[in-house]
């Protein structure tokens, strides 16, 4: 059975935006006749609040839990924790092309058995490795079941802002990553953390791999290949001088391609052109973004009973043009 793409958006540093991009391009991908499945692996579940309301978030998470039906990432893989096996998960349908895995603040306490796993893994005994690596995968084995429930084109994943065993696991099971960031030193810092970082799981993990000699399931590769990184303009970052911005945007290119591209295939850069590696420029749409967390859309779907009118409406145009040039990007650079 083929599987389906997974594309997680990454970094260690937070507050750049990465949740918005992600619930932004899921809508779009889908606008554009993909079918999506999106994915909540952060545990602060910020992913889930924006699709969802408050009275389905209620629903979803206060379930008894002798209640079986899985309608959370961490409910599907609780069982692992004891002595059961993930289980199928009921999705969210938020449109016709696209279904949520909601996330779960209960998730964090899945971070110790992760930790555990990853040990285990590299164990000698191959009747004692089912175990770890059914753990190690278990978010990629939900992404693909939501993925084959709902015959996916891409499965898009939100994971939290750090480097633990949580986001480990993550991004073991994807196969495209895209860096969000902000023209500020600490997003620079965070590139330089995440090179290293993600050269060490892809290499980690093909050991593992190779430590299961006959697995008994299918396992992802991690490939975790780099796309490209989107600089996001906040509007805190933009009452800043020109200057000052503009000095973080021209350092991000050369720190993305010695940190990240490290032993990757590296696209050519042409004096006075933008760094290929950079997927898009993205705006800080800021009076829209209260209309859209309120009506739990994209600002590009506000219409003027959302409140969007006069220069709003135009602003709604441009952010439909914005996300629908980088979500062709995204797919030209993943064949999608």
């Amino acid at each position: 059975m083929a599987m389906t793409p997974v594309l997680t958006f990454f970094n260690n540093k937070g507050g750049v935006g990465k949740t918005s991009l992600v619930f932004h391009l899921s809508w779009m991908f889908a606008e554009m006749g993909k079918r999506v499945v999106a994915i909540d692996l952060d545990p602060q579940a910020n992913l889930t609040s924006a699709f969802l309301s408050e009275d389905v978030l209620e629903e979803i998470w206060d379930v008894p839990s002798q209640n079986l039906n899985a309608t959370t990432i961490y409910k599907c893989v609780q069982p692992l924790t004891k002595v059961g096996d993930l289980l199928r998960p009921a999705t969210q349908a938020i449109s016709n092309n696209l279904h949520l895995v909601p996330g779960d603040l209960a998730l964090a306490g899945f971070e110790d058995q992760l930790s555990s796993a990853w040990t285990e893994a590299m164990g000698s005994n191959q009747d004692n490795l089912y175990r770890p690596f059914r753990l190690l995968t278990a978010f990629w084995q939900v992404g693909q079941l939501a993925a084959e429930m709902h015959s996916a084109d891409l499965v898009l994943a939100d994971v939290g802002p750090n480097l633990g065993a949580i986001n480990r696991s993550a991004l073991l099971g994807t196969d495209h990553v895209v860096i969000p960031l902000a023209a500020d030193l600490f997003s620079l810092q965070g590139l330089r953390n995440l090179g290293p970082t993600l050269t060490g799981w892809r290499s980690d993990w093909s050991r593992r791999l190779e430590n299961w000699r006959m697995p008994d399931f299918a396992l992802p590769q991690g490939k975790m290949n780099p796309e490209g990184y989107v600089l996001l303009q906040h509007m805190e970052r933009m009452s800043r001088p020109v200057r000052a911005y503009e000095k973080w945007v021209k350092r991000i290119p050369e720190t993305y391609r010695e940190t990240i591209l490290r032993g990757q295939p590296n696209l050519p850069l042409s004096p006075g052109l933008e760094d290929p590696n950079c997927l898009a420029r993205l705006k800080h749409y800021r009076s829209l973004a209260p209309m859209a967390q309120e009506s739990r859309k994209p600002i590009f779907h506000l219409t003027s009973a959302d409140g969007a009118i006069g220069s709003h409406s135009q602003a709604v145009k441009d952010a439909w043009n914005d996300f629908h040039r980088l979500a062709f990007r995204i797919a030209s650079r993943i064949d999608l």
